[in-house]
């Protein structure tokens, strides 16, 4: 399988190289040049779960106030990556297959909270769901799934 990953019982393709939240901030940073411009913060990864933050900028509002659509998606997107690489280590090829994004109201101008799932991983994709919360409140603003290729 390469890349330190095994199969489990459960047919779900596990790491023996799981990163931490500083190595996943420092592959993204590295990987992903905007996400240094936009200041994306990797707070937590582990068990199959990403907590990502978007740092509020007032480049980041729309007209009407409220954060923009590609904000929101750049950050769960990161989300997703950030999951990925804190459950299976360095795997810089993972890359976007799909995202559905359903935006439920409108984000206050604040911080950005991701909160991502893996909810499925296999040998060659991976299927992940993020809900995203302006920074101090409980309602999300979004529900986004998605699903990432994997390099084989």
């Amino acid at each position: 399988m390469g890349l330190g990953m095994m199969a489990s019982d459960h047919g779900v393709v596990e790491s023996q190289m799981a990163l931490d939240a500083a190595a996943v901030q420092q592959i993204i940073l590295n990987g992903l040049p905007a996400a240094s411009e936009t200041g994306v913060q990797v707070e937590q990864v582990g068990d199959g779960k990403a907590r990502v933050r978007q740092p509020f900028r007032a480049s980041m509002i729309r007209p009407g106030g409220t954060l923009s659509g590609p904000t929101m998606m750049g950050l769960a997107d990161a989300a997703m990556y950030a999951a990925i690489l804190g459950q299976l280590g360095r795997l810089e090829m993972a890359v976007t297959q799909n995202l559905n994004i359903n935006f439920l109201r409108r984000p206050a101008p604040r911080d950005l909270i991701a909160d991502c799932n893996i909810i499925r991983m296999g040998r060659r994709s991976a299927v992940l769901e993020v809900w995203l919360y302006s920074d101090g409140e409980e309602q999300p603003v979004a529900h986004v799934t998605g699903t990432y290729a994997l390099p084989h």
